[in-house]
């Protein structure tokens, strides 16, 4: 089974799916993670990985086939903002992750150890550069509301509920198909 989890940063994709792996004993992979990681290796700072990224498009294009790949090998869940799309084709069960950015970012200050404020700048950054370079490389409007109804099989908002209500309202979703 091909599970997408997508949705903007600090709506709980990672946390989300780490469980939902774990509870289904399938395999967990985070193009977010590795987005981090190699912002790291590369001693960059997110939003100068971020500004790299923008003149380096192949960067999000190998993430991008890695999830490919590893989606034709074997169960997956797989966290990603394009997750869903890029394997809209192979993905069993499309899950789409919703918060409001005020939420998001006070979840990613405190994940980060970091101000409001400075987090806040950042994910703008981020977003900002994500909608413009997802839309150059592969067509796709992560703003499209309207779309995001019809694409995906499961739509959650996650700011009142809690990460066992979203689990358990994903797993009942999962034993209907």
């Amino acid at each position: 089974m091909i599970i997408t989890i997508s949705g903007f940063h600090g709506t709980g994709k990672s946390t989300i799916a780490k469980l939902l792996a774990d509870k289904l004993g399938i395999l967990y992979y985070s193009t977010g993670q590795a987005f981090r990681d190699l912002a790291k290796e590369s001693n960059m700072s997110l939003e100068e990985y971020t500004r790299f990224v923008e003149k380096h498009p192949d960067v999000d294009k190998n993430l991008d086939n890695k999830v490919v790949e590893m989606a034709k090998k074997d169960s997956i869940i797989i966290d990603s903002q394009l997750s869903g799309h890029i394997l809209k084709s192979i993905a069993n069960f499309k899950i789409q992750l919703t918060c409001s950015l005020e939420e998001r970012v006070k979840r990613m200050a405190a994940r980060d150890k970091t101000s409001y404020g400075e987090k806040l700048e950042e994910t703008t950054i981020r977003e900002k550069s994500e909608l413009e370079r997802f839309k150059k490389l592969y067509n796709i409007d992560l703003s499209d509301k309207e779309s995001t109804v019809e694409f995906f099989d499961l739509i959650i908002d996650t700011e009142h509920l809690t990460i066992e209500e979203i689990v358990d309202k994903i797993l009942t979703e999962l034993d209907e198909i």
